[in-house]
């Protein structure tokens, strides 16, 4: 069991219990943090609530990460609240669903720009909103997948995005690191999430999936969470800027 006690952690992308940041929130709580989880708005607000019935002490605030006024005010919440912050989890990510539909070199302009906002320059965003809260050090996690390096019929402009996404934890991690603070992603093989929903064939995927990783079965959201409170822990204070992948090897095989 790792332990996590008087440690503070911010979850963005809690949206239902099958999501992948609701099973990373699990295993955090699990461990001793602290949780503040974040919904985008009023509408997403009572779903948001009703999980912090398995997550005993967590707190709700609300945040549109595509608003940098509503990332500005958050993060004065939480330092109002807690004075500081040692963990963020960034499990964020959209793309609107007519250029899932279309083939991706007919990405119009605007869904490009929506898709790379969201999902990708929200991580700069929240993470340099929390950087001055990090005066312990800390540990910042963002979600990728394998569509970022090789193409995944479906995945398209969201690919691409996160394909950015990885450059930018990179990125990040040169500039962060003098103040102690670590950034990774994590690659999860597919999972049956309401968000893996919105893309086509899922069940093909997840089908392929596990005939052909090597353990032969697919991932399940508590596998991630682990990995992410392994993160989140200082058992990895020497790992930053990397893509931990959680797929059950599905990435090591060539064909």
């Amino acid at each position: 069991m790792l332990h996590l006690e008087n440690r503070v952690a911010v979850v963005f992308g809690l949206a239902n219990k099958r999501s992948i940041a609701f099973a990373i929130a699990q295993k955090l709580h699990a461990a001793g943090c602290k949780l503040a989880v974040t919904y985008q708005n009023e509408r997403m607000k009572l779903e948001a609530d009703s999980l912090l019935a398995d997550l005993p002490g967590a707190e709700s605030f609300q945040c549109d990460v595509s608003s940098d006024a509503e990332i500005e005010r958050l993060f004065a919440q939480l330092k109002e609240r807690f004075g500081k912050l040692h963990v963020l989890v960034h499990s964020v990510a959209y793309a609107p669903a007519e250029d899932l539909k279309k083939d991706f070199s007919q990405t119009s302009r605007e869904g490009f720009r929506i898709t790379h906002d969201v999902s990708v320059y929200s991580l700069i965003a929240v993470s340099c909103a929390a950087a001055p809260l990090m005066t312990e050090g800390g540990s910042i996690l963002t979600m990728t997948y394998y569509g970022a390096e090789k193409v995944v019929p479906h995945y398209k402009v969201m690919g691409v995005a996160k394909a950015a996404l990885e450059a930018t934890v990179r990125y990040l991690a040169h500039d962060l690191g003098r103040y102690n603070i670590r950034v990774n992603a994590i690659s999860a093989g597919p999972i049956k999430t309401l968000a893996a929903r919105g893309i086509g064939a899922l069940g093909d995927m997840l089908k392929y999936h596990e005939e052909r990783a090597p353990l032969h079965r697919n991932t399940e959201q508590a596998e991630v969470g682990g990995v992410a409170a392994f993160l989140a822990s200082d058992l990895a204070s020497g790992v930053t800027g990397e893509v931990i992948y959680v797929d059950s090897g599905y990435n090591i095989i060539g064909f």
